[in-house]
This record gives structure tokens, sequence and C-alpha cells, in this order.
């Protein structure tokens, strides 16, 4: 793993959200997507080295959705960057960490994956690779 790659937070309301974290940071966010696959809508600031992803859900049965339903609004993931993300998850995989799905396209132009949280301390964490 080559850094934090950037902080995951869920967010209601990603409008209202963008304000405060503008004035949080101050600066604005530099993207707003949306990833019709993950059933949400993102937007990303950049504090230093680091990104922080405001996630909102798109969709009532997306991840995001669920995990405000049960935990409300907050820290979701923490995101590494990777150079290649199968060797790594092969890597983590013989390390006894169990990865969640498949290697799929994320937001920001990367290819993503989560490793469950049960294996993490508690923690989501997210692999990242360039496109």
């Amino acid at each position: 793993m080559k850094k934090i790659e950037h902080i995951g937070i869920a967010v209601s309301d990603l409008t209202n959200s963008n304000a405060l974290f503008s004035k949080l940071l101050g600066k604005d966010q530099y993207k707003i997507e949306t990833v019709e696959s993950e059933g949400v809508k993102t937007s990303f600031f950049i504090v230093g080295e680091t990104k922080i992803e405001l996630v909102e859900s798109s969709r009532y049965d997306s991840a995001i959705a669920k995990f405000i339903d049960k935990k409300g609004q907050g820290m979701h993931h923490m995101a590494f960057h990777v150079e290649d993300i199968h060797k790594e998850l092969e890597r983590l995989n013989k390390e006894g960490f169990q990865q969640i799905g498949k290697v799929k396209e994320g937001a920001d132009n990367k290819l993503i994956c989560f490793l469950h949280p049960k294996t993490t301390n508690g923690v989501l964490i997210e692999l990242c690779q360039e496109k």
C-alpha cells in the first residue's frame, strides 16, 4: 500500500454536506460524480495529499443507505492506494483478510475492492488502483 487515498464519509444530504465541508476546509469540492453501480453520488475534497470523499445514497437499497439507517452519518471507510489491486488482494487474502465482492469500477477513475470489517478491526477498508 502506497498511501491513504481517501477517507469516505457517509452523508444524508450531499448538497448540505458539501457546504459544511467547504466551510470546514476553506475550499470547494473538486469533483461530484454519480456511481450508478453502487447507488451513490460522491464529492471529493483534497486535503494535503489525501482526499475526503462524501458519499450520499442515490438508491434506498445501496450500502450507504443501509449504513446510514443503521449507524447514521459518519466515517464509512478508509481507502488505500495500491499499484496492482489484484496482487495486493492476493497477498491480503493469504494473510487472512476477507474481501467483499470482486474488483469493480469506482468513483474518481479507480478500480476498487473492499475488505470486510470483521477482518480489519471493524474498519471497512477500500483498495484503490488508478485505471
